[in-house]
Formats: structure tokens, sequence, C-alpha cells
């Protein structure tokens, strides 16, 4: 049987890669790539079939900071689909990052150069917005809009004699000292990138706490350190172009520089060849890459508190019933577009 794999933010970087990388591992698989921007994904829907002609590949609009959006492709989806099998929530922004310099390069030249690239711990802050849903930006792509969709999936995930996995991208960025509990959005703070990916670490774990007797298992995956968009955004290209030969060299002596969107998407595509019931909840999977560039992945225990993210996931369903109350008319057109169409002859 064919196997149903949804990608959000599949049109570049590591999505892209993922997707190139699954149909290399199964021929059989059915892609259907989740992307905001169609004219991007179409360019790579188009570079997949290049190298894989038969290929099953769809394409959904899903900007996952945007609700209507979400709740507009999630119908879509299950019109489309009987079921996934698989739903890789990897769309991620980092908006107008701001690196302090000097922190930077007195890192470069100390013991803890692998570190600071690694985490980015003391060196990387973020302008978040508020979307027009009344949502912090980075919380509501990074975090909150892949939980509404799980929820609105759930009867295409929660089969008879199935399973499905949730797999999230999370960052070796995510810290809990840059999340609060009482401050979920992250407003008050400096760090929205690193408190949303801490969220999508606790709210694995809860998921897999509710949702295991349904047949829905959630994992988290670290890519590494990639370049992609999202990284060369973090500073001047000028800088990437001085201490890119630095980073080569590290790399010889850490397996957390990737590097490349395929390396970063290794984890990614060794979950998809486990058993999800054999898998540690409570570790997060990270893509490593030797000195002699050999791919491979490794499990490293979440630093997550139990109760925290059982307290995160009871906010999260509040939020939902917030911002349902908000978006009840888009709701309604959705419920009359999915009547028309199954009573179109």
């Amino acid at each position: 049987m064919e196997k149903v794999v949804l990608v959000t933010g599949a049109n570049s970087g590591i999505g892209l890669a993922l997707c190139e990388r699954l149909l290399s591992l199964d021929s059989q698989v059915s892609l259907c790539l989740a992307c905001r921007n169609m004219q991007r994904a179409e360019a790579a829907r188009s570079a997949l079939l290049a190298s894989h002609s038969d290929a099953h590949i769809n394409l959904i609009r899903l900007d996952v900071g945007d609700i209507s959006s979400v709740l507009r492709a999630a119908q879509e989806v299950k019109m489309r689909y009987k079921r996934l099998d698989y739903i890789y929530l990897n769309a991620g922004i980092m908006p107008d990052p701001q690196v302090d310099i000097r922190a930077f390069f007195k890192g470069l030249f100390s013991r803890n150069v692998v570190k600071m690239f690694a985490t980015a711990e003391g060196l990387l802050t973020q302008q978040d917005h508020m979307t027009k849903d009344g949502l912090q930006e980075v919380f509501a792509t990074n975090l909150f809009g892949h939980f509404l969709m799980v929820r609105e999936l759930e009867p295409v995930l929660c089969q008879p004699d199935h399973t499905a996995q949730l797999i999230w991208t999370s960052s070796s960025n995510a810290r809990r000292s840059a999340f609060d509990l009482d401050d979920l959005q992250h407003q008050r703070g400096t760090e929205p990138y690193s408190s949303s990916k801490y969220a999508v670490d606790l709210l694995s774990v809860a998921l897999n706490r509710h949702h295991n007797q349904q047949g829905i298992y959630s994992s988290v995956i670290c890519p590494g350190l990639v370049m992609t968009n999202l990284t060369y955004g973090i500073l001047p290209s000028f800088l990437w172009t001085l201490i890119m030969p630095i980073m080569l060299l590290i790399r010889i002596f850490t397996n957390t520089f990737t590097l490349t969107p395929y390396n970063g998407a290794e984890a990614l595509c060794w979950l998809y060849l486990q058993k999800p019931e054999s898998l540690d909840p409570l570790a997060k999977y990270h893509s490593l890459t030797s000195g002699l560039g050999k791919n491979y992945t490794a499990p490293r225990k979440m630093d997550v508190v139990e109760g925290t993210s059982e307290a995160l996931y009871d906010k999260l369903l509040k939020l939902e019933i917030e911002i349902r109350k908000k978006n009840k008319d888009a709701e309604q057109q959705i419920s009359d577009l999915q009547h028309h169409l199954n009573e179109a002859p």
C-alpha cells in the first residue's frame, strides 16, 4: 500500500531535500507539498518530477501562520485523501534576525565556537510581529498553525489498524531558558524562534501521551547546522564568505555541522523507515554528519518536563477554542464549500 505523506514548507531547503530523498527511498510514496508560495511549489514539483517522472505529487496552498489558510488546507486534504501516514511539520520562520556582532566575533575565536554556531545561545534575537489573527507570527507559524492542522486532520490520521506519524522539525536553538509558559507567544521576549522550537519539543511529548492509543505517534528531529535561506538571512553575505572556510574546518571535529539540506534531512528520512511504536517519545532525533561526510541519526534526550508539556497542551487547546470562535465565519464558508463539492454530480 502506498504511503501518503504531507510535508509543510516543502518548496525549498530541508523540506524539498526531504521530498527528493523520500522519492528515492520509496518510489510508491504519494507526496502532498503544502506550501505558502504556490509559484515556488510548482517549481519544486517540476524539479522533483524531473528526476522522478512517475512520482505522485500534489500541491496544497498552506500558510501555517494564517488560521483561515490552515482550515482551508486541512479541509482540502480531507477531501483528497482517505488517510495520511506521515505529516512532516517542517515549515518555520525566523523573521528579522539580529546578531550581536561583538559577541559573535568574541565567540568565533573562543573554545565555545562550535556551541555558538550550533545553538546561537546568547547571540541571536528576532523582531516578531502580530498576525491578522492576533497571534505572534513566529508562534503561529512554527507551532500553533501546525497544532491546529494536526487537530483538523485527526479524521484521516486516526484509522482502524493504522498508525500515523507526526514528525516535527525542531532546532538546536530550542532552549528551555527562552520559553515561558506564562508568555506562551513570547510577546515579552526577544527569542521567539528559540521559544517556539522548545514548545515544539514539549508539544510532541504531550501529543504522544494523548494520541498514541489512537495510533498517532509524534517525533522531533534536529537537522543540525544547515545552510538554507533562513540561515543565510542571519548574517550579511560577506560575513558568510569569511567564515565558511572556518566552518568547514570545524566540521572535521564535530558531527552537528550538517551544512547541506540533504544532510539535514537525514533524521527525517530515518524516521520514515522506523516503526513509530519503537521510538522514544522523550528523544530528539539528530541529523549528524561525520568529518568524512557520513550521514547518520542519533537520539538525544530532550530537556523537557512532562508536567510543562501537559500544561502547554492545555493552553493550546484553550487558545484553539478562542481562535475558532474568531474564525467561525471562515469555518462556515469552508463547510459550505465541502457540502457544495459533495453535492456536485
